[in-house]
């Protein structure tokens, strides 16, 4: 009976260490996807950035203009 036991044990055994291996794939994946998540807000947050550049330079020449035309 304890030779049934063990292989039970030992077969129980080789699945947990399965399913820890496909955890661990799984975590890899989602860790690989966050970073090409971050990269992208940070690319976005730029682009971001860069417009309101943009937009305050255009708000500075339209002040310049108006100042100009005296309006």
């Amino acid at each position: 009976m304890a030779d049934v036991s063990t292989e039970l044990v030992y077969e129980v055994l080789k699945q947990v260490q399965q399913e820890i291996r496909n955890l661990r794939d799984g975590q890899n994946e989602v860790r690989q996807e966050l970073i090409s998540i971050r990269g992208q807000l940070i690319s976005i947050n730029q682009d971001t950035s860069n417009i309101y550049g943009m937009l305050s330079r255009q708000d500075g020449r339209l002040d310049k203009i108006e100042r100009r035309l005296e309006l």
